[in-house]
């Protein structure tokens, strides 16, 4: 039995959302649009107020871009004198540089069956698309590059790195809008593909459940075969994993029987929740899970932000800024 992510077929305690309008074959439905006006609207006055400078003290480019030669000044740093233009003058000359900005950043969003799931305030995957909204509009706003990929268990959509507040609208319309063909998850192919996409160093965002495939044997290592990917990926980008949970996933509520759905497998069965030794054994399951996933991450260096589908997403994300902007200063 796979514990967990599970949809509650028939479960009076659950509050599960309506699920969203599918695309149309003729174009992006109102529903859609208005919801991507509405995510706009609400993002941008957080990117504009808080997040774009944080994002910019964190994530400065990849480097120095020489700029011009001045005169040597008292004070200025010895290492930076240009010894060409020095004895060609007679007068010591340093080199100015400024910040090479430019960043890429590739948004990439886990869209399968796990994440049309949420018992609270949203979907898991509308929970994604507000983090991908902030990041995207930051991105746009430092004048950096920012391209997206979805997966299931294959790669489903993707596009191309580019800039603007235009481009920008599209990804966060294909977030809410895009109706995935695959169900299943498989991370490690994503984080592959997405390495692959970038010609440069970059950042990548990686938003998902982390819930192991479907096929896993409960028991087995949440997180095994994950390593060797992530290792590889993180060596050359800088990796976050956003980490989107739904509060009903982490205990099964004491209701008596409910019919339950895997919805990766579509495989259906009845719990009986009454059950304390159940519930007891899922908690444990749903911990070593998260546990696992949390000591790779720690191992591998990978940063990880947390976001519950019931909770504000501001506090987790100011947090993660402000860790690597302390760990930044340290160095």
């Amino acid at each position: 039995m796979r514990w967990r992510p599970l949809e509650w077929l028939r479960n009076p305690a659950a509050e599960t959302l309506p699920a969203p309008a599918a695309a149309t074959a003729g174009g992006v439905p109102r529903d859609i649009l208005e919801q991507v006006r509405r995510l706009e609207l609400r993002t941008r006055g957080l990117v504009n107020s808080t997040f774009s400078g944080e994002y910019h003290s964190v994530f400065r480019g990849q480097g120095m871009e020489f700029a011009e030669v001045r005169e040597y000044q008292e004070g200025d740093d010895v290492r930076y004198i240009d010894w060409n233009v020095t004895a060609r003058t007679g007068t010591p000359y340093i080199k100015k540089h400024i910040e090479e900005r430019e960043l890429t950043v590739l948004l990439l969003v886990d869209l399968s069956g796990s994440e049309q799931f949420g018992t609270r305030n949203r979907f898991k995957a509308e929970a994604a698309a507000e983090i991908a909204a902030v990041l995207a509009l930051s991105a746009a706003r430092n004048n950096d590059r920012v391209g997206l990929v979805i997966f299931s268990d294959h790669i489903e959509h993707v596009v191309p790195a580019k800039k603007g507040k235009r481009h920008v609208l599209r990804l966060i319309r294909d977030v809410l809008a895009f109706q995935p063909q695959g169900r299943g998850t498989d991370i490690p192919a994503a984080l592959d593909y997405a390495a692959r996409l970038l010609s440069h160093r970059g950042v990548i965002f990686l938003m998902s459940d982390f819930a192991p495939p479907a096929d896993r044997p409960v028991g087995t290592d949440a997180t095994a075969g994950w390593e060797r990917t992530f290792r590889t990926v993180a060596r050359r980008h800088d990796v976050v994993a956003v980490h989107v949970t739904d509060a009903r996933e982490q205990a099964l509520p004491d209701v008596g029987l409910i019919v339950v759905r895997d919805p990766e497998t579509g495989g259906e069965f009845v719990v009986d929740t009454g059950r304390r030794q159940l519930r007891e054994r899922y908690s444990a399951q749903i911990n070593a899970e998260n546990d696992s996933v949390q000591k790779l991450f720690r191992k591998l260096g990978v940063d990880q932000i947390h976001i519950r589908t019931d909770e504000p997403f501001v506090g987790p994300l100011l947090s993660f800024f402000r860790r690597r902007e302390r760990r930044r200063g340290r160095r």
